[in-house]
């Protein structure tokens, strides 16, 4: 029998070579990729054994995908008693956000949701109303791309409450044209980061006065692809690129949400500052192309299930400072919520004390604990 080579075989065999071998490189990436993101705790068994036995043909892969990630069970039944607590949820009028003010309101909770359309969220708090919620739900303005408004509604909010029990960070815009907030930033980076970071300092003296008080600032996956350009973070020298600046936003988030906690915990403050990221939700932040509704129904869970590792994040009993939330599954897109790795470039210190200090001198605010 003569022996085979690539010139004898025939197109439909070299077409399923072809198949078979992107397959099996295919599913080692995927799975070389996903256990590279988890933590030690949400594999089954030693990652450095499933690591080898990722070589093993196609099988190691699958054998990986089928039975080596662990998966939480968590969900919004889960959510302990808030009653007696007082939450704010910024950008409460949909997506993330409603469902995240409407569990803690049925859970017990006064919740504040702050938003900038008012017509939209009352008609978003007359829905919880409806659900017949234990906690109170209220309504108050916020624009979070005018800092003036940002310290409107921190006064006001200071004002009419004594306590703050949960500030959760949600609102978020996603990849729009190049737009500027009313002091000059560019959007992204302004209302995601820059406004929740005021917001925070503004209130923190009130969070630090309340027991077990936690603030959680809402992420994403795309801080991987973040990169933080001090010489132009405002997007006004170089050309515009949303999905960059929408990174830059997100690992923005991170990088505030750990340099908080490390200086709450040198302060000796029983303030816990967290992070989540929903994975992949269908919410309207991907926009309403016929692209992103067809990828949405193929590979997008839920809000209500996107919201659960913010929920996880304001509310379980094992939530550590400085921890980050996320779904657990393939490439952590679904899932319900455990904790997550977050990038290395996210764990820079120096550039977190950096981005601290810049925030500081562009918002004006300076979140300093209270001694």
């Amino acid at each position: 029998m003569p022996a085979l080579n690539w010139k004898s075989l025939t197109t439909a065999q070299k077409t399923l070579l072809i198949t078979a071998g992107t397959l099996q490189l295919g599913l080692f990436a995927l799975a070389w990729a996903d256990l590279s993101r988890r933590r030690p705790e949400a594999v089954n068994g030693s990652k450095a054994a499933w690591r080898a036995g990722l070589f093993v043909n196609t099988l190691g892969p699958l054998a990986y995908l089928l039975r080596g990630r662990k998966t939480s069970h968590w969900t919004e039944a889960d959510v302990p008693d808030q009653t007696g607590r007082v939450a704010i949820v910024t950008g409460a009028n949909s997506g993330l956000g409603y469902e995240t003010a409407r569990v803690l309101a049925q859970r017990g909770a006064t919740v504040v949701m702050a938003c900038r359309n008012a017509q939209k969220a009352e008609a978003a708090a007359s829905r919880i109303r409806a659900l017949n919620p234990v906690g109170e739900v209220l309504v108050m303005a916020l624009d979070l791309s005018d800092l003036r408004s940002v310290h409107a509604f921190a006064e006001a909010f200071r004002a009419d409450h004594h306590r703050l029990d949960l500030l959760v960070n949600n609102a978020g815009i996603m990849v729009p044209p190049l737009g500027r907030t009313a002091q000059g930033f560019e959007t992204q980076f302004g209302v995601n980061h820059l406004a929740h970071f005021a917001l925070t300092a503004q209130l923190l003296d009130l969070l630090e006065r309340t027991p077990g008080a936690r603030v959680v600032n809402v992420s994403s996956i795309a801080h991987r692809f973040g990169k933080i350009d001090f010489e132009d973070l405002n997007w006004q020298t170089r050309g515009y690129a949303a999905m960059p600046a929408y990174g830059q936003s997100k690992l923005a988030n991170l990088l505030f949400t750990y340099e908080l906690q490390r200086r709450l915990t040198t302060s000796g403050k029983n303030v816990l500052a967290v992070a989540a990221h929903p994975g992949w939700a269908s919410t309207g932040l991907q926009g309403q192309d016929s692209g992103s509704q067809l990828a949405n129904r193929l590979f997008a869970q839920s809000q209500a299930m996107g919201a659960l590792p913010s929920l996880y994040a304001a509310t379980a009993a094992d939530v550590m400072g400085g921890g980050y939330y996320g779904p657990p599954g393939l490439l952590e897109l679904g899932g319900t919520p455990e904790r997550v790795r977050s990038s290395t470039r996210s764990h820079n210190e120096q550039d977190a004390r950096r981005l601290w200090e810049v925030s500081e001198e562009l918002t004006g605010v300076n979140p300093r604990t209270r001694e």
